[in-house]
């Protein structure tokens, strides 16, 4: 049965941003959908935030599998109400220096860190276009900007360049149109206390989705 709250996704939920995500838009007014692998890690957010009256609906899903992605978007759609706001937060990463990724390690990761993300996009973006209304937030990280400090991370490092300019293309794509499109760029390590805690970041998400337009590409914070 569809909710009376309109729905914002969250591909890649998970404690830390995801979770300061969740409970961000829950206290905006939405009802949560959030994918994940590993849905059962957020099994204790979801009780909490049920306990405050709100909903995380967990479901198993690999971003990895465009297909499962695709369907799963429909079977939110369908049961919980139309998406309103898509937030791509998965990634993967190996763990390995630029000449040492194994190509196959480096093509999975770049799937999850790139390819799940634009066909979320893909599977939302029909119907709110229709509505006329809608936004599509992704998560970025600094090493887009810069990836020669932590060389280990190259797999990743790809990953958030691809999320960088698909970011700003999509942007550029609906300029003029109804539908929000932005990246916030995270450049450090997310840690509670800091300048980069995870509640920090989640209210970016939100102003992006909410402030008025023009709303810029890319946010770095």
């Amino acid at each position: 049965m569809s909710s009376t709250r309109p729905v914002a996704l969250i591909i890649g939920m998970g404690p830390g941003l995801s979770a300061a995500l969740a409970q961000r838009f829950a206290a905006g007014g939405y009802t949560i959908a959030g994918f994940a692998r590993s849905p059962e890690k957020s099994g204790a957010l979801a009780a909490a935030m049920a306990d405050e009256g709100h909903k995380l609906d967990l479901r198993a899903v690999d971003a990895g599998d465009f297909t499962a992605l695709a369907s799963a978007v429909s079977a939110v759609e369908a049961q919980l109400g139309p998406i309103e706001v898509l937030i791509y937060n998965a990634y993967s990463a190996t763990s390995a220096p630029p000449s040492q990724i194994p190509l196959d390690a480096l093509i999975t990761d770049f799937r999850v860190n790139v390819g799940g993300a634009l066909a979320a996009v893909q599977a939302v973006l029909p119907a709110m276009q229709a509505r006329g209304k809608g936004s599509v937030l992704l998560t970025g990280g600094g090493l887009a900007l810069d990836p020669t400090p932590w060389l280990p991370a190259a797999s990743l490092a790809v990953g958030k360049a691809g999320i960088r300019s698909l970011a700003r293309s999509l942007h550029k794509e609906m300029e003029g149109s109804p539908i929000r499109v932005g990246t916030v760029t995270v450049t450090g390590q997310i840690l509670p206390g800091t300048p980069l805690a995870p509640e920090i970041i989640a209210e970016r998400f939100w102003d992006m989705h909410t402030l008025p337009a023009p709303v810029p590409a890319e946010v770095v914070l």
